[in-house]
């Protein structure tokens, strides 16, 4: 996207040696690498859409043709189908219909006893016929109102258990009562819902190229009812009624991380996002890489032209250290590797053909996404019509948007010239002409909107019934979206998101205040009393060692709110180091200072910033070094 979040110069200095942060970022992928999960792909359905697949009342007293219960006792009786379980290590399960891309699976189901409130009941969304692993579920406890009272999950060839996403439900399922349930897949997408509401949501699915659907009963008896399997179209981008918007994290995570990196992408996927958006263009030799300036100058240590430098001169660089040292190292990625990251670990991509492309570029862009097998997870879109056309000539799998400053006359009509998936406008033009989504929906034209960052957008956009929102501020959008789906009161609502509460933060690091608010009109943020703001990085060179509390009041129509997060400045030798290198000390200070500490030599240290205070050290900064060497001197 063309508006960049506000972020310091690059730097200019040559590339460090990765350090403890690195590290500290490697092991929180293998940290998420416990729960990712490798998505495929799945063939394309063969039914029409609208097609009911299956529709089944159990009116006939047995199991109907082509149902096949593999394990545990299912029987039908009374105009419903019962499965029991008799403990938790039992999986039972019954397996019908046939595979599908794109479909809904509803059915009305019941809790008739169970073991405990933890103990479930499922909709198998993607499950071999012969009932064998991987298979995918989504579930319902009978304790619905618990953290994980609904889930999607997978079974692996190994017998473990992958949970990739949570919720709860607004009401206990309990026992003996109805609770009409749905599922609706597309490809490695799903949304879970729950009496009419969707609760969740997931881009993780692994699909197989047979799985078929299923129910499953586990430590209870369960009673099912009015089971019903719907073939949908494949662009599942328009907002169906009631639910919340699509989140699409603007050039990855890029308010609290490089963008356009993988570690924004992986902070991104993290926070729930639905989408990662960014850019793609081509070094000198014909690599395609994911930079959004023309120019390496802003978000790297180099300068020059992307299209000026081989790939090799590109993956050299280091595009993390602007933004924070602990970022020092990051690079700036391929495609391929990006779709690799997200093709392992989850996730679909928003991919932006930056700048003017011949068609052998676009060619060059798509063999890749082709060759990652990921040609149902990605999602072209750029402001350049001609690319729009290549694509869709190259590739009419590929779904398309069409990016806009200012909307057209005829949005329609130029939809259906470019064969699009989705209008994707700036998000002020669109809310001043609202009206242009109706029609475009009636088209079958998804509307995702650029780039808008706070909650008062996006009700607004939520309102005109935008499909998806494209934001800097990907994490607190879903939390936005989860307190609209949790319907709260009328009243403002508010949480601090970063930092978090609790957390112990070094002087290397530069969080960066985020709140998630919803029905609020002023947002008032203070630290320690002082006045702040959300979306500042905090400068932790400036603090006292100890607690510190960032306060937000909002206030709304209906009332005010107050939220408080408090984190805890930590004095490490690592974060005294790094505020001596950023003191703005003279040269021979900076020498004497780095040679105390590298040699434990605390109490010297400390003296040498007393002496040198408002000389050879900024004395605010002075006092600030030697009172963290002195406690350094202690432990």
């Amino acid at each position: 996207m063309t508006v960049p979040p506000a972020s310091p110069s690059p730097g200019t200095t040559a590339v460090a040696p990765r350090t403890r942060v690195a590290a500290v970022l490697a092991a929180l992928a293998v940290t998420a690498g416990a729960v990712a999960v490798t998505v495929g792909t799945s063939s394309p359905a063969t039914a029409e859409p609208g097609a009911v697949v299956v529709s089944e009342n159990f009116s006939s007293g047995s199991l109907p043709a082509g149902w096949k219960a593999v394990d545990g006792a299912w029987k039908v009786e009374n105009g419903r189908l019962y499965g029991t379980s008799a403990s938790s290590g039992e999986n039972n399960k019954i397996t019908f219909g046939r595979h599908l891309n794109d479909f809904r699976l509803e059915a009305t189901m019941r809790f008739e006893t169970v073991s405990a409130a933890t103990r479930w009941a499922s909709l198998g969304i993607d499950v071999p016929a012969d009932g064998a692993t991987p298979w995918w579920i989504a579930t319902m406890r009978s304790g619905t109102t618990a953290a994980n009272g609904l889930e999607f999950a997978q079974r692996t060839t190994a017998n473990a258990w992958v949970v990739t996403n949570t919720a709860s439900a607004p009401y206990a399922a309990g026992t003996g009562r109805d609770v009409r349930v749905a599922v609706e897949v597309h490809g490695n997408q799903a949304r879970w819902i729950f009496d009419g509401r969707e609760a969740m949501r997931t881009s993780s699915l692994q699909r197989s190229a047979n799985g078929v659907q299923g129910l499953f009963v586990n430590g209870a008896t369960v009673s099912y009812d009015d089971v019903v399997v719907t073939e949908l179209p494949p662009n599942g981008h328009i907002r169906p009624e009631g639910s919340p918007l699509t989140v699409i994290a603007h050039r990855g995570a890029s308010a609290v991380a490089p963008e356009n990196t993988l570690v924004a992408q992986e902070i991104a996927r993290r926070g729930g996002a639905d989408w990662i958006e960014n850019d793609v263009q081509p070094s000198r030799d014909g690599i395609p890489f994911i930079l959004h300036d023309a120019t390496v100058d802003r978000t790297t240590d180099g300068t020059g032209a992307i299209r000026d430098l081989t790939a090799a001169q590109i993956k050299a660089l280091d595009a993390g250290s602007w933004f924070g040292p602990q970022y020092v190292g990051e690079r700036v990625p391929t495609l391929a590797e990006q779709l690799a990251d997200l093709r392992t670990r989850g996730g679909n991509l928003l991919l932006e053909i930056k700048g003017r492309h011949t068609r052998d570029e676009v060619a060059t862009t798509i063999k890749v996404i082709r060759d990652e097998q990921m040609t149902g997870r990605v999602f072209v879109q750029s402001f350049e019509v001609d690319a729009l056309r290549y694509t869709f000539e190259l590739a009419p799998e590929l779904p398309l948007g069409l990016l806009r400053s200012s909307l057209d006359a005829d949005p329609v009509a130029i939809a259906r010239e470019l064969h699009l998936t989705a209008y994707n406008p700036d998000g002020n033009a669109l809310l001043a002409r609202p009206e242009v989504v109706a029609p475009l929906h009636a088209a079958g034209v998804a509307v995702m909107a650029w780039t808008m960052d706070s909650a008062g957008l996006w009700q607004r956009l939520e309102r005109i019934g935008t499909d998806g929102v494209i934001t800097n501020r990907a994490s607190e959008l879903v939390g936005w979206n989860s307190a609209q789906t949790q319907r709260p009161a009328a009243g403002p609502t508010v949480a601090v998101t970063s930092p978090a509460d609790g957390a112990r933060l070094d002087r290397a690091q530069a969080p960066v205040v985020a709140v998630a608010v919803t029905n609020a009109d002023t947002v008032t943020v203070t630290l320690d009393g002082k006045k702040s703001a959300a979306g500042r990085k905090l400068d932790l060179t400036g603090l006292i060692a100890g607690r510190h509390t960032i306060r937000v009041d909002v206030t709304g129509p209906e009332g005010a709110a107050t939220a408080t997060s408090t984190f805890t400045v930590t004095v490490t030798q690592a974060g005294l180091g790094y505020l001596i290198l950023t003191s703005g000390a003279g040269p021979t200070a900076l020498t004497m200072m780095t040679t105390r500490l590298a040699h434990a030599q605390y109490a010297e240290l400390a003296a040498y910033a007393d002496r040198q205070a408002g000389r050879l050290v900024p004395a605010e900064v002075a006092s600030v070094i030697a009172a963290d060497a002195r406690t350094l001197a202690l432990t």
